[in-house]
């Protein structure tokens, strides 16, 4: 059981760090403030994910003789198999969560090299500068267990948030595959805001997919769009 809860209390801090990394990210790349990823609430699973495997990876050799450079790219292609996964399972659903298409030796818009790179140096300031951080978390979590009861209302939210966005996910995809498009989550949500400061109403930066018109609505105007624009 302590394990798991080290598991989810990883996860947690991994999710938290990276929503918001990706929410400046959005900001500076795009210039809108953008809620990103799949879920509405302010975690990335991805990115959880991402910091088990790298805690669990460090903790499996920080004591052998391997080399850290081999260690760091063994981080690096974990970290890159993570985001394949994720955005192969929605490429098979004509839903593209992130989108790489015009970057460099990309695989279907969902990998590409830089990303790889961008990955490998994250591995390498977690391992120099991070690590010993995330030991000591680690640390004081197993020294304040009470902890676990923010970390059990954490995955409920996560869970009842996944079934609200699993909800708006597959109608999304129903639409995508009625009409043989690829719908890009990040740029169907700024094309949501973009309607909405149009109309010089209110977008919601938590809820974007649920505003004044209807999804379809919504979805029917990103399709023009994407028609237009080719």
């Amino acid at each position: 059981m302590n394990h798991y809860l080290q598991f989810i209390f990883i996860f947690y801090m991994g999710c938290t760090l990276g929503w918001f990394l990706e929410l400046f990210y959005r900001r500076l790349a795009h210039g809108k403030w953008i809620n990103p990823g799949f879920l509405i609430g302010p975690y990335l699973p991805i990115y959880g994910f991402g910091l088990v495997i790298l805690t669990f990876v460090y903790l499996l050799f920080k004591d052998s003789s391997l080399n850290p450079i081999i260690i760091i790219l063994l981080m690096g292609v974990l970290m890159t198999i993570i985001e394949f996964i994720g955005g192969l399972i929605g490429l098979m659903n004509n839903v593209k969560l992130w989108d790489y298409s015009d970057q460099w030796g990309n695989y279907k818009g969902i990998i590409c090299p830089l990303f790889s790179a961008i990955w490998t140096a994250i591995g390498a300031v977690y391992y120099y500068f991070l690590a010993s951080h995330v030991m000591n978390a680690l640390d004081w979590f197993g020294k304040n267990l009470a902890f676990s009861y923010t970390l059990g209302l954490f995955t409920g939210f996560i869970i009842i948030d996944f079934v609200y966005s699993s909800k708006l996910y597959l109608k999304i995809r129903e639409y995508a595959k009625e009409n043989d498009i690829t719908v890009k989550y990040e740029h169907f949500k700024m094309h949501i805001k973009d309607v909405q400061t149009k109309r010089k109403e209110k977008y919601s930066f938590l809820t974007p997919f649920k505003q004044s018109k209807s999804l379809k609505e919504y979805l029917a105007d990103y399709k023009k769009t994407k028609l237009a624009n080719k």
